[in-house]
């Protein structure tokens, strides 16, 4: 009878014990899907779900305005496993799985922290793309469940935040450049190695070292589940359709425009139009960054010398000559302010796209020509 019962009992912890394990999906084509994925899997003989915390709605009111802000709401949700891998099996992209030396109590109160927080009145939070995201919430609830810190590798692999991004927006360089123009200095600062875990794939590398502080690993069984495409992102932008390349060509434009003008003694009125309004409307985006977005990464940002709303100014007023000394100072300043950003450039801490630097030169160029053909008394056109 003794036997009996102790071996029901056996089974029954059997059919209860749970198996906690992290689940890394690879890079997909979207914006938001380019340092991939994680999630959590617990399962057991009752029970197989993943736990999402990169659920987002973009029908919610404002959403993009909200963005912007760095007001962004993401949930947490539970899925069984089929629905989860149903998607990335479709989209072809790798998942790969770390299962978790937690024990069956810590199992348990991961997975109890877990349906709490995924209550309809409990599961919105406010997301951060590098401090409060998929991945960094996933660390603190095992910590949370364990009773203790996870100790991570001491190694980094990129150093700062930028530098990551860059690694994984390394196929786009249209959505990098934006990155570069809306966040300045703060996310070039020093990182430690736990905070380069923001970016999923790097959390999976470094979990696979880490240890908590009792000394058990981290991960005591990794395998992959699906072998789709290491990276399902889009093929790599031609050289000729890049940011840079670009640039580029604006810059030889305005030189072209600036020789132009001094040897036709006119002023090219459309060309400081155009120029200016889409200077004036990045710099609006700039500063309503600067000033009113609570991303803590958007200021300070120095870019806002050059790219703020005071550029919309010159289309404004190109066409008026009354109120020329208006335009007339906007060039000293677009002469003055590129100069010296290009000069000390190397010796400040924000990191910017390479691409900006040609597009500077240029404001440069178009105002220091801009006073050169006014010294040479310009006819009326």
């Amino acid at each position: 009878m003794i036997l009996s019962l102790a071996s029901a009992s056996g089974q029954e912890q059997r059919r209860d014990s749970l198996t906690v394990s992290l689940l890394t999906c690879a890079p997909g084509p979207e914006v938001y899907e380019l340092c991939g994925h994680e999630a959590l899997r617990i399962r057991g003989a009752e029970i197989d779900s993943v736990w999402n915390y990169g659920v987002f709605d973009f029908a919610q009111p404002n959403f993009v305005y909200r963005f912007v802000r760095g007001e962004t709401d993401y949930m947490v949700q539970g899925f069984p496993m089929p629905l989860f891998m149903a998607e990335y099996q479709w989209l072809r992209r790798s998942v790969y799985e770390q299962d978790l030396n937690l024990t069956q109590q810590e199992a348990r109160r991961l997975l109890g922290m877990l349906r709490h927080e995924s209550l309809p009145e409990n599961r919105v939070y406010r997301y951060n793309y590098v401090r409060d995201n998929c991945a960094t919430r996933i660390v603190d609830r095992v910590e949370q469940a364990a009773g203790q810190r996870i100790v991570i590798p001491d190694s980094l692999s990129y150093g700062t935040w930028r530098s990551a991004m860059r690694h994984y927006h390394r196929g786009y360089p249209w959505y990098q450049l934006g990155i570069d123009v809306a966040l300045g200095s703060g996310i070039d600062i020093p990182l430690a190695p736990r905070q380069e875990m923001f970016a999923p794939l790097e959390m999976m590398h470094k979990a696979q070292g880490a240890h908590f502080a009792d000394g058990r690993p981290l991960v005591r069984a990794t395998r992959t589940i699906f072998r789709g495409e290491e990276d399902a992102t889009l093929p790599a932008t031609p050289w000729w359709k890049t940011p840079l390349f670009l640039s580029i060509l604006l810059l030889i434009a305005s030189a072209g425009i600036a020789v132009w003008q001094l040897k036709s003694r006119r002023l090219c009125r459309w060309a400081y139009a155009v120029w200016f309004l889409l200077l004036g409307v990045a710099g609006c985006i700039v500063a309503f960054l600067v000033f009113f977005s609570s991303h803590e990464a958007t200021s300070p940002n120095i870019l806002i010398l050059w790219l703020n709303p005071l550029q919309l100014i010159v289309p404004a007023l190109i066409w008026s000559r009354r109120l020329q000394w208006a335009v007339k100072g906007m060039m000293i300043y677009d002469a003055v302010i590129p100069a010296v950003m290009l000069i000390v450039w190397p010796f400040q801490s924000q990191v910017t796209n390479t691409a900006l630097f040609p597009m500077m030169a240029g404001t440069l160029i178009l105002a220091a020509s801009y006073w050169a053909a006014q010294k040479r008394k310009p006819r009326r056109r």
